[in-house]
């Protein structure tokens, strides 16, 4: 779907040795894609645990490629996280780890602290012990530690505000956020205090192939073909811009080999669009191309539920820094993203029809009270 960023990504490209985290959920999985295809010579490696929202099936194209290598094991497990840097003579960590669903924020706050602060600082001690140790026989300009965050670090907008920038104060709002914000603040101060390369991203809403199911967008296309309730928090006026997957791994790819270490880049999707028009847009696309829906219009379906408590009303991202420095800017709107994510639920039912098994239901229900009127057997979304 991407095209190539106005500046060439592959010009400057040196062999990298490059750890993944995450690698086996949404956006991590989407990126070792990206990387593996792009530059088949780099050593890949991914760690990732293994939670419910990482699944190895995202990688399943990969595991017999020679320079790919798969770790099932925790951030948080610094003995770990050293001997793969080491073992492997790490370059370029790339972190997507994180624990990500704000629902869940709220009712377990505890594990999006450890994750997502905890062990952002373990890969930070680790990643630093190891760069020191080997930068003077490497050399400094091949180390990199990309940190990927979220724009909801920066709070909630009015209508009438001006998109978040760099610059713009963060107001976390959410135990995510605030975890979140967090380790961005760790990252920006490995950089100040050792002068170690980082550099973090904050992006916009993602979708595409391999989201979980509990997400927006993959819940909104799973329950219109199963004939289910489509819930939509509030009065659905809440507005988020939405980024392409495939554009956001583009992005990353750019930041990795031309952005300044110790800079913050944002990365958007020049797409905002309130909760319920990208729903009833979902639903114009299933009628469209979805075969023997249970309910037809699938609009009938949208079943307005209690708003979750902290729901920041408005995202919106400025993404000129990273396209008047480092030359990317989005290729797919979200009417374009839409289809090609619909289409491929669509033609994946054998890997979100599993997600949904009676254990799964199960677990879900005791971890969550459902949303007024709705029932319990309904996941809920971000």
């Amino acid at each position: 779907m991407s095209k190539e960023p106005l500046a060439s990504q592959s010009s400057s490209h040196r062999d990298r040795r490059i750890l993944i985290t995450g690698g086996a959920g949404f956006i991590g999985s989407n990126f070792v894609h990206h990387w593996c295809k792009r530059y088949p010579n780099d050593r890949v490696v991914v760690l990732d645990a293994l939670t419910y929202a990482g699944n190895l099936n995202n990688l399943a194209a990969l595991q017999n490629q020679p320079q790919f290598r798969f770790v099932q094991g925790n951030i948080c497990d610094a003995v770990l996280v050293q001997n793969l840097l080491q073992e492997e003579a790490i370059d370029t960590v790339a972190h997507f780890a994180a624990e990500s669903h704000v629902d869940r924020s709220i009712l377990n706050p505890g594990s999006f602290i450890q994750t997502n602060v905890v062990g952002t600082f373990t890969l930070l001690e680790a990643f630093r012990h190891h760069w020191q140790t080997d930068v003077a026989q490497v050399g400094r300009d091949r180390y990199r530690f990309l940190h990927v965050s979220t724009d909801e670090v920066y709070g909630s907008l009015a209508p009438e505000d001006p998109a978040f920038c760099e610059t713009t104060p963060y107001a976390p709002n959410s135990p995510y956020s605030a975890s979140k914000a967090g380790s961005d603040h760790l990252a920006r101060a490995y950089f100040h205090t050792y002068g170690m390369p980082t550099l973090i991203t904050n992006c916009s809403n993602n979708y595409g192939p391999y989201h979980f199911p509990e997400k927006l967008i993959p819940l909104m296309c799973i329950n219109i073909l199963l004939g289910k309730p489509l819930p939509v928090y509030g009065d659905g006026q809440n507005v988020r811009d939405w980024l392409y997957v495939g554009d956001h791994c583009s992005a990353l790819d750019r930041v990795i080999h031309a952005g300044q270490p110790g800079e913050t880049y944002n990365i958007g999707g020049n797409n905002e669009v309130k909760n319920i028009e990208l729903v009833r847009l979902i639903c114009q696309v299933m009628d469209e191309r979805g075969p023997d829906l249970p309910v037809s219009p699938a609009e009938n379906l949208i079943t307005f539920v209690q708003d979750r408590p902290g729901h920041d009303r408005r995202y919106a991202i400025n993404a000129s820094k990273i396209q008047r420095e480092l030359g990317w800017m989005p290729q797919v709107t979200v009417e374009q993203g839409l289809r090609h994510t619909i289409e491929w639920y669509l033609h994946n039912r054998d890997w979100w029809q599993p997600l949904l098994s009676e254990d799964y239901q199960r677990y879900y229900q005791q971890v969550y009270a459902a949303p007024e009127g709705l029932s319990q057997e309904y996941v809920v979304q971000r």
